[in-house]
């Protein structure tokens, strides 16, 4: 059922994931080069790039490697929390996570919720995933009263 599930969710975030190729295949030539970490495919050395973006299950990225250390987006909003990093992988592991379950829905979502800010619900969320291994979902799961 998981794998069924997991197909799905690669369906419906292909519309995201498409744009994501596209945009990496456009950078080819300018120097972006593309590898397979592990289901997600990855353009690193995107030129005019800082940081990484995920669109789907593709994730476009300025540097190397994803196994960075980057500052929190929370660190980013208040600099007496610095010290908190996370490695970039597991940040833009948890965005996609995030597409498989919202799909096409995501960036309107993600865009309305803030866009790049440290306020938005969803960089927050992907920071968690990357501190603690679980919380990539950007609202809190309600528990039944009902077991």
């Amino acid at each position: 059922m998981d794998r069924v599930l997991i197909a799905l969710g690669w369906l419906w975030a292909a519309p995201n994931s498409l744009l994501g190729l596209v945009a990496g295949l456009i950078a080819v030539p300018f120097g972006a080069r593309p590898y397979r970490r592990g289901p997600v495919l990855v353009f690193r050395l995107m030129p005019r790039f800082t940081g990484a973006l995920t669109l789907g299950c593709v994730v476009l990225h300025a540097g190397r490697s994803l196994d960075i250390l980057v500052p929190t987006y929370t660190a980013r909003l208040r600099p007496a929390a610095r010290a908190a990093q996370v490695r970039l992988a597991d940040h833009e592991h948890a965005h996609v996570l995030q597409y498989l379950v919202l799909g096409p829905l995501f960036l309107p979502l993600y865009f309305l919720c803030g866009g790049v800010s440290p306020r938005n619900r969803f960089e927050r969320a992907a920071d968690h995933f990357a501190l603690m291994g679980r919380g990539w979902w950007p609202w809190p799961w309600r528990r039944s009263h009902y077991h």
